[in-house]
């Protein structure tokens, strides 16, 4: 077994999170795909709290949630840096990393997944977080910066997965139309 192994799903957008940071700062690792529907020995003995991917087991020692992930990699591995330098631009990643996750994750999700009587309250919720994203967020190729960052990591969700998600549930949300900003950022995916 490596120095470095990644505990994750195929499926998981928080799994790639964890895959793009460590191919961002050159890192070898080990991938251990995980079946979530019959947990592992090993996903156990190394998030024993959650029980859940993704998990990086650096040196032996796990580290469990993608966003806490993501900060030791960034402060273990210095080169290409995925978050800001300047302690103020460093905070506003994590506040934009949180609201991903707590608003437009959430809201997507379940937009493109309820059941069809209460879908249109769900889109609404989740056109409300993406023109959030869209209105206060500086994008150009990517969110803030010249180059890929922690903020463009964690909207992987939006920019590849939301455009999956329409293919299996024919649920249409990240528009040109509605988000220019958001759309061209994600290459058009969705």
């Amino acid at each position: 077994m490596g120095e470095v192994k990644l505990l994750g799903a195929w499926g998981s957008p928080f799994s790639r999170r964890i895959e793009i940071a460590l191919k961002l700062k050159g890192v070898e690792y080990e991938y251990i795909e995980q079946d979530l529907g019959n947990k592992s020995a090993l996903l156990l003995q190394y998030n024993p709290v959650h029980k859940l991917i993704p998990v990086l087991v650096h040196k032996g020692k796990p580290i469990a949630e993608s966003d806490v992930i993501l900060e030791y990699i960034d402060e273990t591995w210095k080169n290409n840096p995925i978050l800001p330098e300047d302690p103020y631009e460093r905070a506003m990643a994590r506040f934009w990393v949180k609201f991903i996750d707590e608003k437009c994750v959430r809201s997507l999700w379940k937009a493109c997944w309820v059941p069809e009587n209460i879908r249109k309250e769900a889109v609404e919720e989740a056109y409300g977080h993406l023109k959030t994203l869209e209105n206060d967020l500086k994008i150009n190729k990517f969110f803030w910066r010249r180059e890929i960052g922690v903020v463009d990591i964690v909207a992987n969700f939006i920019g590849f997965w939301v455009g999956c998600i329409k293919e299996a549930s024919g649920v249409e949300i990240l528009t040109e139309e509605k988000f220019p900003k958001l759309h061209k950022w994600s290459g058009g995916v969705c």
